[in-house]
């Protein structure tokens, strides 16, 4: 009998993909934060993992075809630039401890299991 990774790391393979791509397009946002005209860019976290949820395949290509949604400042700049660094890195902080979350429970999920193949 085979294991099932994929069933038994549950919701959080997908979340973190979803967590990698939304680290990528903060990070964009906070590289851009000088460049005039740069719409920040966000993802529906929510949203996109209840599409990952709901695909028969994971979903996660499903990510490409989206559209971006973009970020409606607080204190709009001369130059049309979006960005604003606060908000940024506060999303882009809570994001990556979000990731390391479904991380730490992917791992013990396979500590888990390598203590039931091992016999523990």
């Amino acid at each position: 009998m085979g294991i099932n990774f994929k069933e038994a790391t549950g919701v959080h393979a997908n979340a973190l993909q979803l967590r990698s791509e939304r680290t990528r397009i903060l990070a964009s946002n906070i590289a851009n934060e000088n460049t005039p005209g740069y719409q920040a860019q966000d993802m529906d976290f929510a949203a996109s993992m209840a599409q990952a949820q709901s695909s028969a395949d994971g979903g996660l290509a499903l990510l490409s075809d989206s559209d971006p949604l973009y970020r409606v400042p607080f204190h709009p700049t001369g130059d049309g630039n979006t960005v604003e660094i606060g908000i940024e890195q506060a999303a882009f902080s809570q994001n990556a401890t979000d990731f390391q979350t479904s991380l730490t429970f992917i791992n013990m999920k396979l500590k888990g299991l390598a203590k039931a193949i091992n016999g523990q």
